[in-house]
């Protein structure tokens, strides 16, 4: 013990972010207690909390910490090709790599949003987390700018409004297609990928300058 007091603040964190990380894929967040976090990081309650205020405060450093792997799986796919439908599909599956790495805080992302940093309690990854997920927002706004100047998205498409409505549209197609997965293979027989397809081409149409052949 006397060798880990002896390193930074940020590693005994990380240490910490991660034993509750594994903990949380296990027992679920809700029901993961400081008390098994630190059983689980090796530490003593006590010093637990000289880490971390609360259980909030280190899911947050998790959400921060995810979000960042969204930002870089977003702006890499929408670097990879010029065209606006292939840009699109590669949105589409770093979303769905997003939610099958991060199953747990693909749901908290996408839970309320904190805009009230000067409030009691708030902690200073929440408003990372508001900030990258602005430049996500940035990236999705040029990139439908860019689809309406292709003449590849309709004109008319508001651009705010298309973002936050897309970002619920294919978060829940993709919550969707993880929760009923079975059932979507024996009703609708269908495979997920096929499912998570329909649904994001479908989605597509909606903004589509003109019906594709």
């Amino acid at each position: 013990m006397g060798r880990r007091k002896k390193e930074p603040r940020i590693v005994h964190r990380e240490h910490i972010a991660s034993a509750a990380q594994n903990l949380f894929m296990k027992k679920g967040i809700e029901a993961a207690t400081m008390d098994d976090i630190a059983k689980e990081a090796g530490y003593s309650k006590a010093t637990l909390y000289v880490y971390f205020q609360n259980k909030d405060e280190i899911i947050g450093l998790l959400v921060l910490e995810s979000m960042k792997k969204l930002h870089d799986y977003i702006t890499s796919a929408l670097a990879q090709h010029q065209s606006t439908r292939k840009r699109y599909d590669m949105i589409c599956q770093a979303l769905l790599r997003y939610q099958e790495e991060f199953p747990f805080y693909f749901k908290i992302a996408l839970d309320e949003i904190n805009i009230n940093f000067e409030q009691e309690g708030c902690f200073p990854e929440e408003k990372e987390t508001f900030r990258i997920g602005e430049k996500i927002n940035d990236a999705l706004r040029q990139f439908l700018q860019e689809g309406i100047l292709a003449n590849e998205i309709r004109a008319d498409v508001p651009i705010l409004p298309a973002i936050m409505a897309f970002w619920g549209m294919l978060s829940g197609l993709i919550q969707t297609g993880s929760n009923k997965e079975a059932y979507i293979k024996q009703e609708l027989r269908l495979s997920k990928q096929a499912f998570l397809k329909y649904g994001f081409d479908t989605l597509y149409r909606a903004i589509a300058a003109e019906e594709e052949p």
